[in-house]
């Protein structure tokens, strides 16, 4: 079955049967790794079409651009007329559905349509072997070509603003990278969003610039975990904490404390560690960025 084939004949099981049905391809499809986002493949919506309606108003209002719905729901691709009380599978992002296949793995689909590899685990659920994925990023064409394509509202990359500072009173051994990993528990490759920096349980962690705080409790395997969101599109995130010292919608200076660091959650390093993440804000939601170049001391 040949790659082009096989997206249109996963976007009409999508259409015709919904994707809970199409499910069963990928035994953990609706469930994401603790600590991930749910699975783009379960974050569909339908929408049924009114009088009135276009399908450019309809990719407007959930912030997508026509190509992506029109992948989607194959009674469309003769035309592209969306008639009045028929229902549209809506995807969470601009993207397109295809099947892994045989022999293959998910990287692989990441390089073949230029994506980045982290990126695909997450909008997938973190799942390590997915049969079906949710590739985002890119559009889908009646040729079987595919191209990057951005969210109406994208007009960019973003100015960040500068962000630069250091969570812990003092620089600490780094455990664990940011990146692609192996677990030493399980000799599992897996992908680190963050870095873990060593430190006795109960040492103070601060804030690495000013910001709001978003969240400030537990959360799976991040355990007790606080988030700041910077200007500019940027979020630090602080966890496996033992304490919680701010909350949620509290204004926060560089350098004020935020908790202590713990080993609550499921860690990865074995010794005490604060995990620290920067992500910023894109079409996919928070991204992970490699934290090296904001830690600054």
């Amino acid at each position: 079955m040949t790659l082009l084939f096989r997206q249109l004949f996963l976007c009409s099981l999508v259409s015709a049967l919904s994707l809970v049905s199409i499910l069963p391809y990928s035994k953990s499809a609706n469930a994401a790794v603790g600590g991930c986002p749910i699975p783009a493949l379960s974050r569909f919506q339908r929408h049924k079409v009114v009088r009135g309606e276009t399908l450019e108003s309809i990719a407007q209002r959930y912030n997508l651009i026509p190509t992506t719905i029109i992948g989607m729901n194959p009674a469309l691709q003769n035309g592209g007329i969306a008639a009045v009380g028929s229902v549209l599978q809506i995807p969470p992002y601009n993207g397109i559905v295809v099947e892994v296949p045989r022999g293959e793995t998910w990287r692989q689909v990441a390089a073949q349509y230029k994506v980045r590899a982290d990126s695909l685990f997450e909008v997938n659920g973190c799942q390590p072997d997915p049969r079906i994925v949710f590739v985002p990023g890119v559009n889908w064409s009646p040729n079987g070509v595919v191209t990057k394509s951005p969210l109406p509202s994208d007009t960019g990359t973003p100015n960040r603003a500068s962000l630069s500072g250091y969570p812990l009173a003092q620089v600490a051994t780094v455990g664990l990278a940011y990146g692609w990993q192996i677990n030493p528990a399980t000799g599992e490759v897996f992908f680190h969003s963050g870095v873990d920096l060593l430190a006795p349980v109960g040492t103070n962690v601060q804030a690495i610039a000013p910001g709001t705080v978003a969240f400030a409790s537990d959360q799976g395997s991040y355990g007790k975990l606080v988030i700041i969101n910077h200007s500019g599109g940027l979020q630090s995130r602080y966890a496996q904490l033992d304490s919680i010292k701010v909350t949620v919608g509290e204004q926060v200076k560089k350098g004020d404390l935020l908790g202590t660091v713990g080993t609550s959650g499921k860690p990865s390093s074995i010794q005490s560690h604060l995990h620290f993440e920067v992500r910023s804000s894109s079409s996919l939601g928070w991204v992970a960025e490699d934290p090296k170049s904001y830690l600054k001391k």
